[in-house]
Parts: structure tokens; C-alpha cells; sequence
């Protein structure tokens, strides 16, 4: 999909964002998701499943600094394709593989995986679809496989957090406490192991600075200057977040399948 057949004042906030041009689209930044890496200790040879995968930069990484299997999963076949390419030109082809698929329907894969990945996607779904998609990555995990997951942190006005952060962000965006998140983890047969919490700063400037570096900074800064559709949905995006700043964070954790 390309930049000019959107929508953005109707469309969701991670695709207004990439259209910005920023890459890194997760609630803690690289630093949450260096900790589920650190967390994981992936081992060569190991194998990998991450979920909406996109066009493939994480799983292409993954494979390169790891020497670890990934597959990656993704609903869009122009990304798919996209993601196929760019992990040829990567030279990491014998390592990763892209397919097309639905992350609700996990089952269909014939494959299980020491670990699972999936970072800012259980937050956008209710707790039924929660539910589902955990189930079907505790099936697709080994018995003392890990799920390493990144979401939205609720802490308290979670009516009022919803809501607001829906109209914003025009997504359902349901974030959950930490207690809640691990009970929800737990139903489906997941045990966290390990957690850790922090601030939302998703669009806090220096954050964007550290996640995206200088000139992808610039390229985001330069977009929003040039395209007042873009700017002023995205500053739309940062008051929400700042208003709920006290409400608001990002959790990472570390489930295993025990049984």
C-alpha cells in the first residue's frame, strides 16, 4: 500500500505513523523490546515465530545478530513479497521465511517454535480476540517455549483510557493492567516468568530520537511540516498520550508454556 492511497485522516495510528516514516511502533521503544531479546537468550538453531510481522525487519535482524530460525506471519501479500526480497538481499534467506496468514487462525500452521514474538498487537484486540490469539500461540509453542510479548500497560481510568485512545488512535486499543495481563496469560495456559513496566513515550521527542536516530527523525519532522493531515493527526496522538501520561505505560513480558 502506498502512502498516497491513504486515508490518514481515518486511518488507524501504526499505519499513520509508518506513513510519517517512523519504524519503531512499539509502547517501550527498542529498549522494552532489547529486554525481551536478553530475556530470550536465543541460541543458533533456535526457531522463531513473530506475529504481524510486516516487511520483515525484525525477523531479518533476528536472524543476522542470532543465527536463529524466524518465520514471520503477515496478513498483507505486498509486504509478504516485500519482506521475501529484502531478506534475499540480506543474504539470510536459508534462515527466514515469510508467509501469508492471519494471526487468528494460528492453528493452521503445522509447525511449533521455542519461541513466539508478537509486540503491540494484543493491545488492539478485545479480550475475546486476546484470548484467541493467545491460544494459539501457546499451541504453536514447545513444551518450555517462550512468548515474548510488548504491549500497552494500563494503570488506572481505564474507561476513560479506552475511549479517549480509541478516538485518537482510531483503533480499539484496550490496554490491561499488569495483573490483568497476566491472568489473561495465564487462562490460556502461559505462565510470565518475567515482567518489566515503564512510560508510553511512543512520540516523546527524545525517545523518537533514540529509537529512530537522527535521520529518520529528520525524514518524520520534515513529513509532518509538509503534510498537515499527517501533523495534526499525529499531534493529536501525542495529547492523548500526554494527557493520560499518568495512566498510561508499556509492559514487556516473558510467558512459558509449562504443559
Amino acid at each position: 500500500m502506498t502512502q498516497t492511497a491513504l486515508n490518514l485522516k481515518t486511518a488507524p495510528s501504526h499505519v499513520v505513523l509508518a506513513a510519517a516514516g517512523k519504524t519503531v511502533l512499539r509502547p517501550g521503544g527498542r529498549a522494552a523490546t532489547e529486554q525481551l531479546f536478553q530475556w530470550a537468550n536465543f541460541q543458533p538453531g533456535e526457531t522463531v515465530l513473530e506475529l504481524a510481522s510486516g516487511l520483515g525487519n525484525s525477523v531479518i535482524a533476528l536472524a543476522k545478530r542470532y543465527n536463529i530460525q524466524v518465520v514471520g506471519i503477515e496478513k498483507d501479500p505486498d509486504r509478504v513479497a516485500i519482506a521475501q526480497a529484502d531478506a534475499r538481499s540480506a543474504g539470510v534467506e536459508h534462515l527466514v521465511r515469510f508467509m501469508e496468514g492471519n494471526i487468528f487462525q494460528l492453528e493452521t500452521l503445522s509447525e511449533s517454535f521455542d519461541y513466539v514474538l508478537a509486540e503491540a498487537i494484543l493491545t488492539m484486540q478485545v479480550s475475546a480476540g486476546k484470548a484467541k490469539i493467545l491460544a494459539g500461540i501457546r499451541d504453536r509453542l514447545n513444551i518450555g517455549g517462550k512468548f515474548l510479548s510488548h504491549e500497552l500497560l494500563a494503570r488506572d481510568h481505564l474507561e476513560s483510557l479506552h475511549q479517549d485512545l480509541k478516538q485518537a488512535m482510531h483503533v480499539n486499543a484496550t490496554p490491561l493492567t499488569d495483573a490483568d495481563w497476566i491472568n489473561t496469560f495465564h487462562q490460556v495456559g502461559l505462565t510470565v516468568t518475567q515482567q518489566q513496566t515503564g512510560a508510553m513515550k511512543l512520540l516523546d521527542p527524545i525517545q523518537v530520537l533514540q529509537d529512530e536516530g537522527v535521520g529518520h527523525t529528520v525524514q518524520i519532522v520534515w513529513n509532518m511540516l509538509t503534510q498537515p493531515v499527517l501533523r495534526d493527526r499525529i499531534l493529536t496522538m501525542r495529547r492523548v498520550l500526554t494527557q493520560h501520561q499518568a495512566d498510561l505505560g508499556y509492559i514487556a513480558l516473558c510467558a512459558v508454556r509449562e504443559l
